[in-house]
């Protein structure tokens, strides 16, 4: 199916993501209106995923749409942010026809009516380049409340959400060079990979609880040294409480040599924060509420004489940091 013109693939695919968003005018306006609610800060990010680097090529369309969100709306999470809406900038190759973006669309409609968002407006051109795909994502923080990288202190808790090491071991999957134990493994490491969750309902409950906050996208150990640092302590992370899901754990028995992938690897777009002591009744009750785990994996110590960071030891103490610095843009 050949490709329709740009304001054919707008008012098709684009213009009822907007339906709920009165300053969006049905995407027919160059720009859209958004007024932040009365007494909240406004939070902004942006992200960009490229065809290739940060997604398979041959993943499908509406999980590319839903991943394209997902890590959008985690860094609000983040910040202790309720999302509100987005902007959508594609360049579409050439080889992408109409079915694809209708595909696309319908992921990503999907994804937005989840998370409860709306599209406010973008732009489509093509390239001669892989695709690629950027989300504006805004949302709303109580004034004042907004989380930062930078709060730790020494004596805080080392929390994360969820498990960790899915995405890393399913992008292995959907390579090829992981077998999981079972069928049903290999299908939810690959599902975690293409389409990650972001924890919405906990990054807005952590406000006024956690000290600093981020999101796992780079991995556990690179997402952790970058609030030790931005603090200027150490972290001391327990590696046995790291929480996995079965499938991971299952993999890691067969393979133990995989913990550096598991610790190191990234795109599971949780979130790691600290917190004092004071707070573990609030986490409890946090978890419960949002549905989701959080677990506390380690303490926030005064920096080393080499300077801020974050370690990992095992049961008997033995250092297993990830050599691996994480996933790097450049």
């Amino acid at each position: 199916m050949a490709r329709a013109s740009e304001f054919d693939i707008i008012a098709r695919h684009f213009a009822p993501l907007s339906r709920g968003a009165p300053g969006a005018f049905d995407l027919t306006n160059d720009a859209a209106v958004w007024r932040p609610t009365t007494g909240m800060d406004a939070v902004i990010t942006s992200d960009c995923l490229v065809a290739g680097v940060h997604f398979l090529t041959a993943d499908p369309p509406a999980s590319i749409a839903a991943k394209l969100l997902a890590v959008n709306l985690s860094d609000l999470a983040a910040m202790g942010a309720a999302p509100v809406g987005y902007t959508l900038a594609a360049a579409w190759p050439a080889e992408i026809d109409d079915a694809w973006i209708e595909a696309f669309a319908e992921g990503l409609g999907r994804a937005q009516t989840v998370n409860g968002v709306v599209l406010f407006g973008g732009d489509t051109v093509s390239t001669p380049g892989p695709m690629t795909l950027t989300i504006t994502a805004f949302g709303e923080a109580a004034a004042g409340r907004t989380l930062s990288r930078s709060g730790a202190e020494a004596g805080d808790d080392v929390y994360v959400t969820g498990t960790i090491g899915d995405a890393a071991l399913g992008l292995r999957v959907l390579q090829g060079t992981l077998a999981p134990p079972s069928k049903e493994a290999a299908v939810y490491l690959a599902g975690r990979y293409r389409e990650p969750t972001a924890r919405t309902k906990i990054g807005v409950g952590l406000a006024g609880l956690a000290t600093s906050a981020i999101d796992v996208s780079d991995g556990l150990a690179a997402d952790l040294g970058h609030l030790a640092v931005g603090s200027g302590t150490r972290f001391d992370i327990q590696a046995e409480k790291v929480p996995l899901s079965p499938a991971v754990a299952a993999c890691l028995e067969r393979k133990p040599a995989l913990l550096e992938s598991v610790l190191g690897g990234g795109d599971d777009y949780e979130l790691a924060f600290t917190a004092s002591p004071g707070r573990r009744a609030a986490m409890a009750h946090l978890a419960e509420t949002a549905g989701v785990g959080i677990t506390r994996i380690g303490s926030v110590e005064p920096a080393a004489d080499d300077g801020p960071g974050v370690r990992f030891l095992d049961a008997a103490g033995a250092d297993v940091t990830p050599k691996s610095p994480g996933f790097r843009h450049f």
